[in-house]
This record gives structure tokens, sequence and C-alpha cells, in this order.
């Protein structure tokens, strides 16, 4: 397995069709939105979807969310401490090849990067902290437009709590919230001088795109119904040297998205929403930058 030499620029067309793509728990859970009223999906929300369609992929991945835990260990610091070359390396304090061991026994530590910071214990008073840059960056991802979101009240079949026969009590209501249509883009970049460093290989960079290809595979849950989420386009560059030939900023606003003007009213049926054919995609080329084009799944 070879190191990654080139720089590599992506970015992903994702369309959301009545679903909340990112719940901001400061804010009712509603889907995230900046300011401006386009909306947005975090780029943490992005990693945890990679780093989930990395471990169904049967990948060590080393930051585990509550719901999608397969080695049974509670915390980081438990799944380190079961790493017993890592702790070898933590106990004569060499940092070096903590930070290397770490690297070569879970993907998402030599793709993302990742800062170790344990507390000592009665065994190891000075405790750990160390942190590794990775070289895959992702951008939070935002919608081409401003986007609409419906509210509705819900209610649960059953109460929390007892109460009054026949009577429901207040903790049976709710809200759920979704984004009636929108599309977004994905960015992001991979930087062969942190690739050195980490490890991060030519096949860990196919592993990475895979998981971007098919991001919301087994994502669903209420707030994503399955086929409500979906990866339209995957754009891949390949530069031809370690800096790049172009810089990133330039090689993602090749991806041009425009909505086609069209008359929403369809008949009697009010106001139509968009969908994904509603819009035009396409990709300026830059000369002697490689691009491979992908269908998402």
């Amino acid at each position: 397995m070879s190191i990654l030499r080139n720089k590599i620029d992506f970015a992903a067309v994702v369309s959301v069709s009545n679903a909340n793509p990112n719940g901001d728990p400061l804010n009712g859970n509603m889907p995230r939105v900046t300011s401006e009223g386009f909306g947005e999906i975090s780029d943490v929300c992005l990693k945890r979807k990679i780093r989930n369609r990395l471990m169904d992929m049967g990948e060590s991945v080393f930051v585990q969310s509550e719901d999608n835990n397969v080695d049974g260990y509670g915390s980081l610091r438990e799944r380190a401490k079961a790493n017993s070359d890592l702790m070898a390396a933590e106990k004569v304090n060499n940092d070096a090849e903590f930070a290397r061991i770490a690297c070569a026994s879970w993907i998402d530590v030599r793709s993302f990067g990742q800062v170790f910071a344990f507390k000592g214990d009665k065994d190891d008073k000075n405790g750990v902290s160390v942190g590794v840059r990775g070289p895959v960056s992702i951008h939070p991802a935002f919608s081409q437009d401003v986007v609409d979101i419906t509210s509705i009240q819900i209610t649960k079949s059953v109460n929390n709590e007892p109460s009054e026969k026949s009577k429901k009590s207040s903790d049976t209501m709710g809200m759920k919230h979704r984004i009636d249509f929108g599309v977004y883009l994905i960015k992001g970049s991979i930087n062969p001088q942190l690739a050195e460093k980490t490890g991060f290989t030519e096949e860990d960079s196919e592993k990475i795109k895979e998981a971007l290809r098919t991001i919301f595979v087994n994502d669903c849950s209420s707030a994503r119904p399955d086929g409500s989420m979906a990866v339209h386009k995957l754009y891949w560059w390949t530069h031809n040297n370690k800096i790049g030939q172009y810089s990133s900023k330039k090689v993602h606003d090749c991806v041009k998205i425009e909505r086609n003007i069209k008359d929403e009213k369809s008949g009697d049926e009010g106001e139509r929403i968009p969908s994904i054919d509603d819009y035009t995609i396409s990709v300026v080329n830059l000369e002697g930058l490689k691009l491979d084009e992908y269908d998402g799944l």
C-alpha cells in the first residue's frame, strides 16, 4: 500500500426530500440553517456518516457512536486502553510512537485526525495528550437555495408517566421538523503532506471515496426515511503533485448547480415541491486536472 502522493479535491451533490438532514439540538432539533435561511449539514455530521459507512465496510474506527458501537467499549479511553501497543507507547511517553500506532490501528484517525486527551489513573499519573492532524478535510455542506422548513405536532400512543385514566399526559406531545426539498453541496480535500505523517494510503482514499458515494446507505431514521436523502453525483479531482495544480477553492467552484426557472404552479394542485430534475448540474473542466465522475447510490 503506497502513501497518497497527489492532492485530491472532491465534491458531492446531495438532495434532501422531506427529511431533517442534521438537527440542531439547541433549536428543538430543527434542521440547521444559516442566518440567511440556507440549509446546513455540519462537517461533524458528515464525518459521523462516513465513519459509519467505513464500519459497514469492515474498517476499524476509533470514534464510534453509541448507537453504532461494534466492540462494546463505552468510551474512547476504554477503546484506546484495549490496544496494548498503544498503551506501551503511552507508558514511556513516546508521543510520536503513540500517534503512529493510533493511525495504523484506526482508519478514521489517519484520515480525519484525533485528539487523544485522557486523564491519568492510578497506574499512570500523567495521562496522555497527543494530537494527530489528519489529511482529509470536509466543509459543512450548504443548500443551493433557501430551504422551507415544515413543522408538525405529533403525539405518542402511550404515556411516559402515569396519568388519569383515558387522558394523555403532556409528555405525549412533541414536534417533528423537516426540509421540504433542498440540494446541498459537500466539499472536501485530501492533503498528501499530512497523509505522509499519518500513513494515509491510496487504498484509504478509495475507501473514503466509496463511503462518500454511499454516505446515506444504512443511515435511515424517523427523521431521515430511506430514500429521502441521496447522492446524485460525486466529483473526484486528482492533481499531478502534492501541492495541487489549482487551489481547492478554484476546483470546488467548478461545480455549477443552477435551478431551472419554472412555473411552480401546477393546475389546481397549488405549489409544486421542487425536485432534483429542476436543477442543472455541470462541471467546468480545468486544464490538466484529472476528474472522475461517479453516480451516487
